[in-house]
């Protein structure tokens, strides 16, 4: 699917959100600057409220959210060194008691939930300023079967 500009990237978010249920996680990959946090952002927003902050949990390495649906929880992979860090700090839990969002899933080394979407963003060359960008979407799990409405 094409993300042409940062309002199709939260579109995509929104629609994510309405069809996450607790025990699954979306898992963004790609480079840097792609997009993973704002996808990420707009689907806390979508699930929480629109004047939500959701901060990128670079430095913290997660942020936990409520909503009135379904509890949050936002992992931001990038400086793991071991798979175990991502346990420790809650991931676990997280997908107990809600949904989590993780950035840099390979960072889990194959230890990924079974009950999934796994979304790379990348950057469609000759795009304008850049802004183009393409997100392939792989559900695994739960996922099977349901993704194709979320995207349209």
């Amino acid at each position: 699917m094409i993300l042409g500009d940062e309002a199709a990237t939260a579109r995509l978010g929104a629609a994510i959100a309405r069809d996450l249920r607790t025990g699954e996680a979306i898992c963004l990959s790609g480079p840097l600057g792609a997009g993973k946090s704002t996808l990420a952002r707009a689907l806390i927003r979508a699930l929480t409220s629109p004047g939500e902050e959701a901060p990128s949990p670079t430095f913290t390495l997660v942020q936990f959210y409520e909503g009135p649906r379904l509890k949050i929880a936002h992992f931001d992979l990038y400086r793991l060194s071991n798979p175990d860090e991502a346990y420790e700090i809650g991931l676990d839990e997280a997908l107990d008691d809600g949904a989590a969002v993780i950035e840099w899933p390979e960072r889990l080394q194959g230890r990924l939930p079974a009950d999934r979407l796994d979304i790379e963003i990348a950057f469609i060359e000759g795009i304008g300023d850049g802004a183009g960008r393409s997100a392939r979407l792989t559900p695994h799990g739960s996922w099977v079967g349901r993704v194709e409405g979320t995207a349209a």
